[in-house]
């Protein structure tokens, strides 16, 4: 049987339907609360409603309920205030919260909301919590994409005309836990992880290529100046005698012994530094790091550095065997290659 106005979907309203079809013809009402799996005083009460006001009274009816508060323009207007920042309402810091939008709601309509409905209001306007990225207020935004537009595809051709392998360097830290940890727990009840504090961490640099190849140094000890030393005579060996290497400013990289080395092989080796406050540009920080700290060794808790080293070997193997993988980590520091 259907009615006007039934919406495809709604189940219990067909459901209702259903019932009242099979007691036309000749279904005892029990027989019909087991088909459909509910009380005979459910029937009872659906075949009431329909003698009452026919098959149409079965058909789900939206209830009335009180007047929305905003209009639909209000509402649309609020994701342009929103985009002006919460310090343009007087806010510290540029962050929005329900609690600062419900202040901004009132002011600008006269209308104040509990904070939970706004975060039903903002998730009906497609707008969702997220953490935000971080980023230097030093940063200079049109130096960095003038990098990406006109510098990087300048140094991708010299290192091709001059016949380099060009390499991307960073550093970073591997410690004894995880950086991420989830682990199941009864609902309500925040696991507690006992850990001995220590700054005790695998010193990692590593270089990357558009080509998808990766190459690392480890130490259990700080980086330094002969530490870079060290990798870019690595690089040399393993990558190619003719280098040119982009990295940032790390004072690793500025010191005095750093320098007199690269000038020594001014022939061999060439560098190009990346703007200021842009770790962004690099694909280790990019996607690299994250990679193997959160995707290959997450949730691994080592019990010494032999162990830390020992796993980040295993990672780094996995990793190697995927250069489609590797050379997405351009694509996420925005460098065509």
């Amino acid at each position: 049987m259907e009615a006007a106005g039934f919406r495809t979907g709604d189940g219990r309203a067909w459901r209702r339907l259903q019932a009242l079809s099979l007691k036309g013809e000749g279904w005892c009402q029990r027989d019909i609360a087991d088909a459909f799996g509910v009380s005979e005083v459910s029937v009872s009460r659906w075949l009431a409603r329909a003698r009452r006001g026919g098959p149409e009274a079965l058909l789900a009816h939206s209830a009335p309920g009180h007047p929305p508060k905003l209009s639909a323009a209000q509402k649309a207007l609020i994701p342009e205030f929103l985009w002006h920042g919460p310090e343009a309402y007087g806010f510290r810091g540029a962050v929005w919260t329900c609690t600062r939008i419900a202040r901004v709601i009132d002011e600008e309509f006269g209308v104040l909301y509990h904070k939970d409905h706004v975060s039903r209001l903002l998730k009906e306007l497609h707008w969702t919590p997220q953490a935000p990225i971080t980023r230097a207020i030093q940063r200079d935004e049109q130096a960095i994409g003038c990098w990406r537009q006109e510098v990087w595809p300048e140094v991708r051709q010299r290192a091709r005309r001059e016949r380099r392998v060009l390499v991307f360097a960073d550093e970073s830290g591997f410690y004894l836990l995880p950086g991420l940890v989830r682990t199941y727990a009864p609902e309500g009840q925040t696991p507690v992880i006992r850990i001995k504090q220590t700054r005790d961490h695998l010193s990692v640099m590593g270089g990357m290529t558009p080509e998808g190849k990766v190459y690392t140094l480890a130490r259990q000890d700080s980086l330094n100046g002969w530490h870079t030393i060290e990798f870019l005579t690595h690089l040399l060996r393993v990558a190619g005698n003719r280098l040119l290497v982009i990295w940032d400013g790390s004072p690793i990289h500025r010191r005095v012994e750093v320098k007199e080395f690269v000038s020594r092989r001014s022939d061999q080796i060439v560098l190009e530094a990346l703007p200021g406050y842009a770790p962004d540009l690099n694909p280790w920080d990019a996607g690299g790091w994250h990679h193997l700290k959160h995707v290959q060794m997450r949730n691994l808790a080592c019990r010494d550095l032999e162990e830390v080293h020992e796993q980040f070997h295993l990672s780094l193997h996995r990793l190697r065997h995927r250069p489609g993988l590797i050379q997405s980590f351009f694509a996420q520091a925005g460098l065509r290659i």
